[in-house]
């Protein structure tokens, strides 16, 4: 192994030169610190990231912690995130909760236990307003970002979001201004944010439309394609006058208007569709789908700024971005009766 002596010894100057050198300090000319450098590479000289750590009290590692890198709203926020990681300095640990509360702790825990220094976590939501995993990460004072809409056990962090309910109330706005008036609406979990303020600007849209709210058109979801199939063969037994079905996902609506299409029922010319999320395979769907696209790289970048004002000592405001209507062929005017 390579050691901060032997690179002192090619380049004749002492040890604690070199090791000023490879650490940038100041008090070295840009001329020597770039011999020094080259010396190091030229012997292959790996840096002793853990000992380093130990000196410095900081590990210059960044815990993440989402459902599944299956989920395909996560890409783009990871990559940002990796991205600035990398140009600071940093690494990235990333662990998977699959939205399981015990494995979302056991995930902290053992990113706490490498004494990162900051976390990153989508949250797995419950309806218990304390979660001891996030206590311990308040006593410990781990920088942390929620990535997504905070709940009570989350709510003392910063976090970055979706104004979703300013989106979905586009989303059915675009439906009344194509005639639907009976508008399906397929909801997500009950315990989750993002879905409750998805189902919100559902209802603004229709109140400030002057129609009633129907109870009779909202029908579970979930978060999955199955999901989506099943609400839809709920929709066509109990209310087969709807024209438009909004869901909360595009998971969900791609579930959905596959069972749609399987039923012999033209999209968007029987019935439209809209999603949520704008994830790659609603542009590539057979019917491309009308959706919500969500500012999933520049939501990392948020996250990322935010993560640096809490490590520089600030308090950062949670920020909420807004999102944008795509039109694509899986909405039309609505059917006559």
């Amino acid at each position: 192994m390579i050691r901060l002596k032997d690179i002192a010894v090619q380049a004749r100057v002492s040890v604690m030169t070199v090791s000023k050198a490879l650490r940038d300090a100041k008090d070295i000319s840009a001329a020597t610190k770039a011999r020094i450098q080259k010396i190091a590479d030229e012997l292959g000289y790996m840096p002793d990231v853990a000992a380093r750590s130990l000196r410095s009290g900081h590990t210059k590692l960044f815990g993440v912690v989402i459902s599944s890198l299956t989920n395909p709203i996560y890409a783009r926020i990871l990559l940002a995130l990796e991205e600035h990681a990398h140009e600071l300095g940093y690494e990235v640990i990333f662990a998977h909760s699959l939205n399981l509360p015990h494995r979302e702790a056991a995930s902290i825990q053992r990113l706490l236990s490498r004494r990162v220094d900051g976390l990153f976590i989508s949250p797995v939501y419950r309806l218990e307003p304390k979660a001891p995993a996030y206590e311990r990460i308040v006593t410990q004072g781990t920088p942390t970002v929620i990535l997504g809409h905070r709940a009570p056990f989350c709510e003392q962090f910063t976090a970055v979001e979706t104004d979703d309910v300013a989106a979905s109330f586009e989303v059915t706005r675009h439906l009344l201004a194509l005639g639907h008036r009976r508008i399906a609406f397929f909801t997500g979990r009950q315990d989750a944010p993002w879905s409750i303020e998805r189902l919100e600007g559902y209802r603004r849209a229709l109140r400030q439309a002057n129609l009633e709210v129907d109870d009779k058109l909202i029908f579970p979801g979930g978060t999955t394609i199955e999901e989506g199939s099943k609400a839809a063969l709920q929709l066509i037994g109990e209310a087969p006058q709807v024209t438009a079905v909004q869901a909360v996902n595009d998971l969900i609506a791609i579930g959905a208007a596959e069972v749609f299409l399987k039923q012999g029922q033209r999209i968007p010319e029987d019935i439209s569709v809209t999603g949520f999320g704008n994830i790659l395979t609603s542009e590539h769907f057979r019917v491309p789908l009308t959706t919500i696209s969500q500012p999933k790289y520049r939501l990392g970048e948020a996250a990322m700024e935010a993560m640096l004002a809490l490590l520089r000592g600030e308090k950062p405001q949670t920020r909420r971005l807004s999102a944008e209507l795509i039109v694509r062929e899986s909405t039309g005017p609505a059917k006559k009766a």
